[in-house]
């Protein structure tokens, strides 16, 4: 889990030590009547329930553990998607570290801003390209612009973060399989296509794979199918790439982000309206009719509010992509999120499905 604010790990602690507490004593009482119903003996599980919680406490408060650092110096890194948002703040702060950062822009040969704005640094070690992670042409000519550019080719690539994403909303009855496979494209197929392209360059560097997937991509929500599935598909690709790349030395990471909408602005006002009118203008007629304008309006009036919710700084996630790069021992998944929604995460991965639906929907 990312580190958190003092407030936050405050905020925590207290939880975990009132949940110890009233666990500590309540629970062992459950158990042991329980157990005298059946006809067993008596167990204390006081102990156990404490120790568990203070593990909890230390995983969540306290700073991560060296594990090592590589040497940054003459390492060329990848990024996708670095028009705005992560890959855009992504890209300078691994340059300022001292990487050469090789900037997947979709929109360079267009005079997009954010490739101006790398390109206006004036580095040897920013380097722009154009890259559109659907198209297997462009994919293919980014790659060949990189082994011409790399110092050593034969040092190859130390990383490839694939961070280029879209996202989208709607009821499953509203959204058209279109949109379905527009998402996944960019999130899914993209993440694989520029992965397969790159991966002789990474094995060489015995080197990394970092998936930007999401914290819905290992929880689901209402209104957010094609953006779950394709970062669900994600996670599943990872993990078999991870299988696969362990005899050749190369880690393969997940970072899987909460609620950043306000610091990447990937979903504004407008974006929801646009988006709004064009799921009830395409919608089956007898889907409006059953649903109705009413239930339709209120769904949209909750994805206007989410708009303005969510962490204001991207430094949470950039920490973590940083050391999935640096660190000789990375983690499998990072979690830069929020508490309640690491909390919440927890719950539906681990709990009974009839549990967490019972509480959050």
């Amino acid at each position: 889990m990312a580190p958190q604010s003092a407030f936050r790990v405050g905020l925590l602690v207290s939880f975990s030590v009132f949940l110890t507490v009233v666990l500590g004593f309540g629970l062992p009482a459950l158990l042991n009547g329980a157990m005298r119903l059946l006809g067993l003996p008596e167990t204390s599980v006081t102990e156990c329930i404490v120790l568990l919680y203070a593990v909890f406490v230390l995983y969540v408060a306290l700073p991560r553990i060296p594990r090592g650092l590589v040497q940054v110096p003459g390492r060329a890194v990848l990024v996708t998607g670095c028009d705005s948002g992560f890959g855009h703040a992504l890209a300078k702060h691994l340059h300022q570290l001292g990487f050469t950062v090789f900037a997947g822009c979709l929109l360079k040969d267009k005079g997009g801003e954010g490739a101006e704005e790398l390109e206006g640094l004036h580095s040897d070690r920013m380097k722009v390209v154009q890259l559109d992670v659907c198209c297997d042409k462009g994919v293919n000519k980014a790659v060949e612009f990189i082994k011409e550019n790399l110092e050593d080719s034969q040092r190859g690539l130390w990383a490839v973060v694939n961070n280029a994403g879209v996202s989208t909303f709607g009821e499953v009855e509203f959204t058209s399989l279109e949109t379905y496979k527009q998402v996944s494209d960019v999130n899914l197929f993209g993440t694989i296509r520029v992965t397969k392209a790159v991966l002789p360059l990474i094995r060489r560097a015995k080197g990394r794979v970092v998936n930007l997937a999401s914290m819905y991509g290992r929880m689901g929500n209402a209104l957010r199918s094609p953006y779950c599935v394709s970062k669900y598909g994600v996670e599943a690709f990872s993990d078999c790439l991870r299988y696969e790349m362990k005899t050749w030395g190369v880690k393969v990471s997940v970072i899987e982000p909460g609620n950043f909408i306000v610091a990447t602005g990937i979903l504004t006002r407008d974006i929801v309206a646009t988006t709004a009118n064009k799921l009830w203008n395409e919608a089956p007629s007898e889907v409006k009719e059953d649903y109705g304008k009413t239930h339709f309006e209120q769904h949209m009036a909750l994805m206007r509010s989410y708009c303005n919710s969510g962490e204001k700084d991207m430094a949470p996630v950039l920490d973590d992509i940083t050391d999935a790069i640096v660190s000789k021992r990375p983690y499998t998944r990072y979690n830069p999120m929020e508490p309640h929604w690491w909390i919440r995460m927890q719950v539906m991965t681990h709990l009974p499905g009839a549990i967490s639906d019972f509480l959050y929907f």
